[in-house]
């Protein structure tokens, strides 16, 4: 037996330090995260904002209509990287949003832990070239930036939010300001011309360029991207001038049946009702005007986060590499609904109330805002609420895969994802034995997620069983999924039941005709919150 032991070891120890090029031509890894995406934002998922690069990409390959995520973005980038829950990765809750009776419990760091395996640390020790371009969001101190957790080329923005065109960058973290780092060097400045998806798509491209040799990349680009403050450059905005005069109800139902004929949810799939915001037809005059031109600018945020999609993948192929590349998309979260201009927490208030929001001046570098709850749901359509709640609109996210591992390019896969899968997978796919208890000699956590490796082949006929149960929680909304049911808590300790196959909306609680099942589930909560160490917040953060 330790015989076997030592050759498997050897036999691992040489895989991982061979060059590429004598090992068998394994696949390269791009990962694209915009931040604060809609569900139907694409072309390819419903929308009318032009995506054509992301819309090419997304019907050459397989778009996943069941991809969930955490309801938040650093949360969900924990699990990215980690291939493991967010209570256990150390972002069980936002690190600018800990409740009293959170702090310092574990799991709650407000970074990445170093008892986890980072995806780029385990790629690269597994001969891997890794690149970094964007927002980082998993701790502020060198010790935690991505230089740090593995990644051998990074430009990092350390914060989870900032002015776009970079106005806000200060060198040491601070409530307000942004800190940007390029490969563990914190930078005093930023070009004139900076706007974050143009830059961070330049950046990522230069890395590919000059990082070229034998060995197969893994490159992460993580675009701020429609997240507030909604800010975009002026010729962009002008392609989108009166397009959302309608209001967010016609969009809404524009998106929902478009999303119908492509196929990406049931014909009988019903919206659940608008909340938290007023009809269309009971604004003013003025706040339609303020508001249709507010879409108008994050649609060109969309836009030109295409656009730079575009700039990469042209890259990739004028490098001969980019048929051999996966590409993952995803965003982080469910659209953002938080309105700044009357958010409940006093920070993002004071600075939409100190920034110029005039009409003219709406989506310039000195404007604050955001587009609030009405669009947010047209983006989540048909789903229930948005950014930050566990229900379907927090947390079922636009995601496609294309490249060589799809078998089965052009198709819709309506199976339950998780985010918490990707890092396995990619791990799968380079033909890497995941790390077994230790990591580059510190003892690290199990990886909980699945690999898709074996469903994308076809050798598997789903990823996650109907018997599992998956868990979530943020600011103490909470839901479990087993098969195609779920229970849901948008935040105030209510359990509400739904078939999700049916329902995608959750708009019939089944609570009532299922008691049984509701039961069976909250019980598989609690030992899912066990198990991960959730820690409810007390008081209750209010994140609208």
């Amino acid at each position: 037996m330790k015989l076997r032991t030592v050759l498997a070891s050897l036999a691992l120890a040489t895989a991982l330090t061979t060059p590429a090029a004598a090992q068998e031509k394994r696949p390269n890894f791009l990962v694209i995260v915009a931040d604060d995406l809609g569900y139907s934002d694409l072309g390819a998922f419903g929308s009318e904002i032009s995506t054509p690069n992301l819309d090419r990409l997304a019907l050459s390959g397989v778009r996943l209509t069941g991809f969930h995520t955490a309801p938040t973005c650093s949360p969900t980038r924990s699990m990215l990287l980690s291939g493991t829950d967010n209570h256990r990765a150390g972002l069980g809750t936002m690190a600018e949003m800990q409740a009293p009776n959170q702090v310092g419990k574990p799991g709650h760091e407000g970074y990445l832990r170093t008892d986890i395996a980072a995806l780029p640390e385990v790629l690269t020790a597994g001969g891997y070239r890794t690149l970094f371009s964007g927002k980082w969001h998993l701790g502020l101190t060198p010790q935690q930036d991505p230089h740090a957790r593995g990644f051998q080329h990074s430009f990092a923005l350390l914060q989870g939010a900032g002015n776009h065109y970079g106005t806000d960058i200060s060198a040491t973290p601070k409530p307000g300001f942004t800190t940007y780092r390029e490969d563990g060097r914190t930078l005093e400045s930023l070009p004139s011309d900076y706007y974050s998806s143009d830059a961070f798509a330049t950046k990522l491209i230069d890395q590919i360029k000059t990082t070229k040799d034998d060995k197969p990349f893994f490159a992460y680009l993580a675009f701020t991207a429609p997240h507030w403050p909604l800010q975009a450059p002026a010729e962009t905005i002008a392609k989108y001038k009166g397009r959302y005069e309608a209001g967010y109800e016609a969009l809404r139902a524009e998106r929902l049946k478009k999303q119908v004929a492509l196929g990406l949810v049931p014909a009988s799939a019903a919206q659940h009702p608008l909340e938290n915001s007023k009809p269309w037809a009971q604004l003013t005059p003025d706040e339609k005007k303020t508001a249709s031109r507010t879409m108008e600018i994050y649609a060109a945020m969309v836009d030109r986060l295409d656009q730079n999609v575009g700039r990469v993948i042209d890259a990739l192929k004028a490098s001969g590499e980019y048929d051999n590349t996966v590409i993952l998309f995803l965003a982080d979260n469910g659209a953002e609904g938080m309105d700044l201009v009357h958010a409940r927490n006093p920070r993002f208030r004071a600075r939409a109330e100190a920034a110029d929001n005039s009409y003219d001046n709406r989506g310039k570098d000195s404007s604050y805002i955001s587009y609030g709850p009405g669009w947010a749901q047209a983006a989540t359509t048909p789903s229930w609420l948005y950014k930050a709640f566990a229900t379907e609109g927090g947390t079922r996210t636009t995601a496609f895969l294309s490249g060589p591992a799809v078998k089965k390019p052009g198709s819709i896969a309506h199976d339950y994802l998780n985010v918490m899968d990707v890092a396995p997978t990619l791990i799968d796919l380079a033909g890497i034995a995941p790390p077994k208890g230790t990591f580059q000699g510190r003892a690290v956590q199990p990886i909980r997620g699945t690999s898709w490796a074996p469903w994308l082949a076809g050798t598997a006929p789903t990823v996650h069983p109907a018997s599992e149960a998956i868990g979530t929680e943020l600011f103490g909304s909470r839901a479990l999924r087993q098969g195609d049911w779920k229970i849901t808590d948008a935040g105030d300790g209510q359990w509400h039941l739904f078939n999700i196959a049916t329902d995608p909306g959750e708009t019939t609680d089944l609570s009532a005709r299922e008691p049984a099942r509701r039961a069976a589930l909250e019980k598989a909560w609690d030992a899912y919150a066990s198990d991960v160490g959730v820690v409810l917040p007390n008081p209750r953060i209010m994140v609208e």
